[in-house]
């Protein structure tokens, strides 16, 4: 370590002590642009024998209870890094160099598990539903859209899964080590959106060698230092996993990849079916030919927006047919009502405009005609009915056999 990285780090940890209360808040959101401080921060935690790593937990402990948001998420950056070098001291039996990591781990732990009232916490978590669309898939992409009764019994409904209450522990032991980390790792996850590419980077670097430490792989990988077989949990290797596949996506996708192999293989080899089935599902999501780079080194995935006319079965029911058939079904026409209507009907009366633009009702028309014009109709209707009776006659006496 340098002498000017070990300057920065001694006024960072007397700067500190004499900032007043109403400072705070704009110390936090400076220390989010001194990245030549987060380097030199891991240089110290590095190094278990250095002077300077017992302040250092000191005051990142106390960054973490000090109530600042900024100041909390500033400490949890270097969480995987502490948690490794726990775990490689422990592993070692120096059990004396990680006096300051353990009591800094411990507190973040205590701190979590309560609420602001002192309480027990009870976590609950959301489990996606897959029918719906996300960033990182398309329902029409994982199979057949026939919603069955089962399928719309289910949809809209959420999964909710609760952790906790936790106890507090005082110490750790071998029993309860991986409980505590997997509990902190979760907490780390939840603010993987606040950490720096630097965190994501050592988050990928600490899974990798602890899955491969003391195994054939480590001299594949070419790790120096420790060579002990680190004891390891499912429940921490998937709160890994977690980690990983958010790298994946946040420039860090060489890291992630190489940190992802070797928890597959660690899997394997203790034949953990949770870690393997999370792993393999996000290999699973990743084809290379998928996958798109930016000049900024960032990856993207490329997903279906609208699901292709092939993958719906003409059975399936969908908004469409629905609305088609509700359709048919309003343009039926009614029988019955139509019946009834007839039985009921009612015929208008109907008026008759005479030649001097007066109206009449019915029957008044045959009531205004003079006795003139009465016997002049009454003639030509006799006359029509002679004619027709005569032709009647001829019709009879053509028909007479002979």
């Amino acid at each position: 370590m340098q002498a000017a990285e070990r300057g920065e780090v001694q006024e960072w940890l007397s700067e500190f002590k004499t900032l007043p209360e109403a400072s705070i808040s704009s110390y936090a959101l400076s220390l989010m642009d001194k990245g030549s401080l987060v380097s030199a921060l891991y240089k110290v935690i590095q190094e278990p024998q250095s002077e300077l790593l017992e302040p250092i937990c000191h005051q990142l402990f106390e960054f973490y209870r000090s109530g600042e948001e900024r100041l909390r998420r500033f400490t949890l950056q270097f969480l995987p890094e502490l948690m490794w070098c726990y775990l490689a001291v422990s592993a070692s039996r120096d059990l004396q160099s990680s006096g300051c990591i353990e009591a800094l781990l411990l507190g973040v732990y205590n701190l979590e598990i309560v609420d602001k009232d002192g309480q027990s916490k009870v976590l609950s978590f959301t489990v996606p539903s897959l029918s719906k669309p996300s960033v990182y898939h398309e329902p029409s992409s994982i199979g057949s859209m026939v919603l069955t009764e089962g399928a719309l019994s289910q949809h809209g409904l959420s999964r909710v899964v609760y952790s906790g209450p936790h106890p507090q522990r005082e110490m750790l032991t071998a029993q309860n080590r991986f409980e505590v980390l997997a509990f902190l790792l979760l907490c780390y996850n939840a603010a993987l959106s606040y950490v720096p590419l630097l965190s994501l980077q050592s988050l990928c670097h600490i899974c990798s060698r602890i899955c491969v430490c003391g195994y054939p792989r480590q001299h594949v990988r070419k790790y120096k230092g420790m060579k002990s077989r680190i004891s390891i949990s499912p429940e921490f290797m998937v709160q890994m996993l977690t980690g990983i596949y958010y790298a994946f996506y946040n420039g860090a996708w060489d890291p992630a990849r190489k940190a992802l192999d070797d928890v597959v293989y660690r899997a394997q080899l203790e034949l953990y079916p949770e870690p393997l089935l999370v792993a393999n599902a996000i290999k699973a999501s990743l084809p290379q030919g998928a996958m798109k780079s930016n000049k900024e080194g960032t990856r993207s995935i490329q997903v279906e927006i609208a699901p292709s006319s092939s993958r719906i079965s003409r059975n399936a029911v969908t908004s469409m047919s629905i609305r088609g058939h509700r359709w048919k079904r309003h343009e039926q026409p009614d029988t019955s009502n139509d019946t009834s209507e007839l039985g009921t009907l009612v015929i208008p009366e109907i008026s008759i405009t005479g030649v001097t633009g007066e109206r009449s009702g019915n029957g008044e028309r045959g009531r205004a005609f003079t006795d003139n014009e009465a016997q002049h109709i009454q003639g030509v209707q006799d006359t029509a009915a002679e004619g027709r009776g005569v032709a009647e006659i001829r019709r009879q006496k053509s028909m007479l056999p002979i």
